[in-house]
Protein backbone atom coordinates (compact mmCIF):
# COMPACT_ATOMS: atom_id res chain seq x y z
CA UNK A 1 0.00 0.00 0.00
CA UNK A 2 1.44 3.33 -0.90
CA UNK A 3 1.14 6.67 1.05
CA UNK A 4 -1.10 9.30 0.28
CA UNK A 5 0.28 12.56 -1.24
CA UNK A 6 0.58 14.73 0.85
CA UNK A 7 0.26 18.02 -0.78
CA UNK A 8 2.20 21.50 0.54
CA UNK A 9 -0.33 24.20 1.63
CA UNK A 10 0.64 27.37 1.33
CA UNK A 11 -0.35 31.03 2.89
CA UNK A 12 -1.75 33.65 0.14
CA UNK A 13 1.52 35.66 1.22
CA UNK A 14 3.56 32.97 0.06
CA UNK A 15 1.90 32.49 -2.88
CA UNK A 16 2.10 36.15 -3.74
CA UNK A 17 5.97 36.07 -2.63
CA UNK A 18 6.15 32.64 -4.78
CA UNK A 19 4.70 34.36 -7.81
CA UNK A 20 7.62 37.37 -8.24
CA UNK A 21 9.78 33.97 -8.61
CA UNK A 22 8.04 32.87 -11.31
CA UNK A 23 5.55 30.66 -9.91
CA UNK A 24 2.26 29.53 -12.53
CA UNK A 25 -0.84 30.84 -10.44
CA UNK A 26 -3.61 28.11 -12.07
CA UNK A 27 -7.10 29.37 -11.33
CA UNK A 28 -9.14 26.50 -11.35
CA UNK A 29 -12.49 27.95 -10.64
CA UNK A 30 -15.60 28.39 -12.79
CA UNK A 31 -16.13 30.92 -15.37
CA UNK A 32 -18.61 33.14 -13.34
CA UNK A 33 -16.00 32.87 -10.43
CA UNK A 34 -13.26 34.26 -12.75
CA UNK A 35 -15.24 36.43 -14.23
CA UNK A 36 -16.05 38.31 -10.97
CA UNK A 37 -12.68 38.49 -9.41
CA UNK A 38 -8.80 36.84 -9.80
CA UNK A 39 -5.63 37.71 -9.65
CA UNK A 40 -3.80 39.65 -12.02
CA UNK A 41 -1.45 36.92 -12.31
CA UNK A 42 -3.44 33.97 -12.67
CA UNK A 43 -4.15 31.73 -15.65
CA UNK A 44 -8.08 30.19 -15.82
CA UNK A 45 -8.56 27.00 -16.40
CA UNK A 46 -11.57 25.37 -15.12
CA UNK A 47 -11.33 22.08 -12.57
CA UNK A 48 -13.54 19.96 -15.11
CA UNK A 49 -10.79 21.27 -18.00
CA UNK A 50 -7.92 20.88 -16.42
CA UNK A 51 -6.67 17.10 -17.33
CA UNK A 52 -7.45 18.54 -21.42
CA UNK A 53 -5.58 21.43 -20.74
CA UNK A 54 -2.51 20.34 -18.94
CA UNK A 55 0.05 21.00 -21.67
CA UNK A 56 -0.98 24.53 -20.79
CA UNK A 57 0.60 23.84 -17.23
CA UNK A 58 4.29 24.50 -17.36
CA UNK A 59 6.49 21.94 -16.09
CA UNK A 60 9.50 23.90 -15.59
CA UNK A 61 8.08 25.87 -12.96
CA UNK A 62 6.39 25.85 -9.74
CA UNK A 63 2.28 25.62 -9.67
CA UNK A 64 -0.29 26.90 -7.02
CA UNK A 65 -3.50 26.07 -7.45
CA UNK A 66 -6.74 28.43 -6.51
CA UNK A 67 -9.79 28.10 -6.08
CA UNK A 68 -12.53 30.06 -3.81
CA UNK A 69 -11.54 28.55 -0.08
CA UNK A 70 -9.06 25.82 -1.29
CA UNK A 71 -10.91 22.47 -1.79
CA UNK A 72 -10.79 22.23 -5.48
CA UNK A 73 -7.54 23.70 -6.02
CA UNK A 74 -6.57 20.71 -3.44
CA UNK A 75 -7.90 17.78 -5.63
CA UNK A 76 -6.26 19.68 -8.83
CA UNK A 77 -3.22 20.07 -6.51
CA UNK A 78 -3.12 16.00 -5.77
CA UNK A 79 -3.77 15.13 -9.56
CA UNK A 80 -0.53 17.29 -11.22
CA UNK A 81 1.60 16.14 -8.15
CA UNK A 82 1.17 12.48 -9.35
CA UNK A 83 1.80 13.64 -12.46
CA UNK A 84 4.99 14.67 -11.74
CA UNK A 85 4.49 18.51 -11.04
CA UNK A 86 6.00 20.55 -8.43
CA UNK A 87 2.91 22.07 -7.07
CA UNK A 88 1.60 24.41 -3.95
CA UNK A 89 -2.48 24.49 -3.07
CA UNK A 90 -3.48 27.89 -1.66
CA UNK A 91 -4.47 27.41 1.61
CA UNK A 92 -8.33 29.38 1.87
CA UNK A 93 -8.12 29.91 -1.64
CA UNK A 94 -9.09 33.44 -3.22
CA UNK A 95 -10.86 34.29 -0.07
CA UNK A 96 -7.49 34.19 1.58
CA UNK A 97 -5.97 36.09 -0.88
CA UNK A 98 -8.68 38.90 -0.56
CA UNK A 99 -8.20 38.98 3.00
CA UNK A 100 -4.30 39.18 2.98
CA UNK A 101 -5.35 42.24 1.10
CA UNK A 102 -3.80 40.63 -2.42
CA UNK A 103 -5.31 42.61 -5.41
CA UNK A 104 -8.30 41.26 -6.73
CA UNK A 105 -9.17 42.34 -10.53
CA UNK A 106 -11.44 41.46 -13.19
CA UNK A 107 -10.44 40.89 -17.28
CA UNK A 108 -10.84 44.51 -17.71
CA UNK A 109 -9.11 45.50 -15.02
CA UNK A 110 -11.37 46.97 -12.47
CA UNK A 111 -11.42 45.76 -9.07
CA UNK A 112 -13.19 42.31 -8.81
CA UNK A 113 -15.05 40.49 -5.81
CA UNK A 114 -14.67 37.04 -4.55
CA UNK A 115 -18.02 34.92 -5.61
Amino acid sequence: MTDPIQISEITAEDAHELLGTGAFLLDVREDDEWEAGHAAEAVHIAMGLVSERVGEIPTDRTVICVCRLGGRSGAVATALVEGGFDVHNLNGGMTAWEIAGLPVVTDAGATGRII
